[in-house]
């Protein structure tokens, strides 16, 4: 008789859904590539009393023990999200001999070590495809494809709501506060819409990402964040202006003399650049190898169906390991301790927006101020826009440390012909 691997869902929401719903509709190509019939035997729910029409035929229960002590149950799929009390169940799940696929980002972010420490202890899997890119095979690539290669930056759009809100600031001249609205009308943004447009959850990923390209432990608290609240359409126009698109990246790189740096921020990035072309909810990863050179990863971050194939394809590898009896056959690749970049050793190029009064000689006072914290600027705009007794100088520096950035910055406000420093954005040189 073929082989029945029961699985314990936590969580019947928008991904749990999805999950129901893929190993429904693909049963007998997943049963065939897998070699044995997979089952969700029992669903976790908040509320059993809840009317769930896609999981009338499936045993529904609000105690984790009903799962935990279900000694039928190999695989526990998490899709709660949050962190508690979704890290206890995993970690409970684990010492009870279960595997363990995710989604969650908050857990793999803030505590991947811990678990991956469980899964080994106890010789079970702990996959997370889905926690970084929705349906985008990302995670694997770099724990499995890219293993031949020394991975040197890693750069990606991985958060959809932000990536759809700046697309529409390019596309209609449209104010940050409006395309908001319009994104939670949608339901592209939350009520609460921190997470998304702070960058937290760009920096979550950030952190996963990092921790898989460079083999360190990256955590939150090291990854330098900042949203996109401040960029104006004015900004959106001088990018355009000047040959680029404003994308909210995530940044990892490793460098030789100050380690890894990772950040999270809006970036002027180049027309030409793969990226730039990446618009509205969609996802996309660039990786850079000293093997295989450029290479991107691209397409929804997002949404119930994209999450849950790449939720069900680790349901997937964890049940032929369970057929073969080979557990943690790629454990985790964090085997080195490198340094993190400090924010002010962080190298790049930045968009100055100044305002300052119009008259004889500020441009030089402005250059002045820069070269002194040693920026040299690539290029200089001066415009009146229509401001009455004042005009707007747009800044290009080269490449420098932040350091020097905000001495410059700090050097340019105490100028009595500089009213306002509108706008910082770093400048993404390389076309890709």
């Amino acid at each position: 008789m073929q082989k029945v691997i029961k699985i314990g869902l936590l969580g019947a929401g928008t991904v749990g859904s999805g999950v129901v719903k893929v190993l429904e509709m693909n049963r007998q190509q997943i049963t065939e590539r897998v070699g044995a019939e997979l089952m969700i035997k029992k669903v976790l729910v908040r509320d059993c009393s809840k009317v769930r029409p896609f999981l009338a035929n499936y045993q529904v229960t609000d105690k984790i023990e009903d799962i935990l002590n279900d000694d039928e149950i190999e695989i526990v799929v998490e899709l709660m999200g949050g962190l508690n009390p979704a890290k206890d169940y995993m970690l409970r799940a684990m010492e009870a001999g279960k595997n363990v696929v995710t989604a969650n980002k908050d857990v793999v972010a803030q505590f991947g070590k811990e678990m991956f420490a469980k899964a080994e202890e106890k010789d079970v899997d702990f996959l997370f495809e889905a926690s970084v890119g929705g349906g985008i095979p990302i995670i694997t690539p770099l724990k499995q494809c890219l293993t031949a290669n020394q991975v040197t930056e890693i750069m990606g759009i991985v958060n959809g709501t932000t990536n759809y809100m700046l697309t529409k600031m390019t596309e209609c001249g449209s104010d940050y506060e409006s395309v908001l609205k319009e994104a939670q009308e949608k339901g592209y943004a939350e009520a609460n819409p921190s997470a998304d447009v702070d960058g937290l959850d760009a920096a979550r990923k950030a952190a996963i990402l990092a921790s898989l390209a460079f083999n360190t432990r990256v955590e939150l608290k090291d990854v330098s964040v900042e949203g996109i609240t401040k960029i104006t359409p004015d900004d959106i126009e001088y990018a355009k202006n000047l040959g680029y698109v404003i994308k909210l990246l995530a940044v990892g790189k490793e460098t030789q003399e100050n380690g890894v740096d990772v950040r999270v921020h809006p970036v002027f990035l180049p027309k030409e650049h793969p990226l730039a072309a990446v618009n509205g909810v969609f996802n996309a990863i660039f990786v850079k190898g000293n093997a295989i050179g450029d290479a991107m990863f691209y397409g929804q971050g997002a949404g119930s169906l994209p999450t849950a194939s790449a939720v069900v394809a680790d349901v997937i590898e964890v049940s032929r390991d369970i057929l073969h009896d080979n557990f943690g056959r790629v454990r985790c690749t964090c085997y080195e301790e490198k340094p993190i970049c400090p924010l002010e050793k962080t190298k790049s190029s930045y968009y100055v927006r100044l305002l300052v009064d119009d008259k004889p000689g500020v441009l030089g006072y402005v250059a002045t101020a820069f070269g002194n914290a040693g920026v040299s600027l690539e290029s200089v705009i001066q415009t009146h826009r229509n401001i009455v007794d004042h005009a707007e100088i747009v800044a290009i520096s080269h490449r420098v440390e932040h350091a020097q950035i905000e001495a410059a910055l700090a050097a340019l406000k105490a100028l009595p012909v500089v009213d306002e420093i509108r706008s910082v954005i770093r400048v993404e040189q390389e076309r890709g």
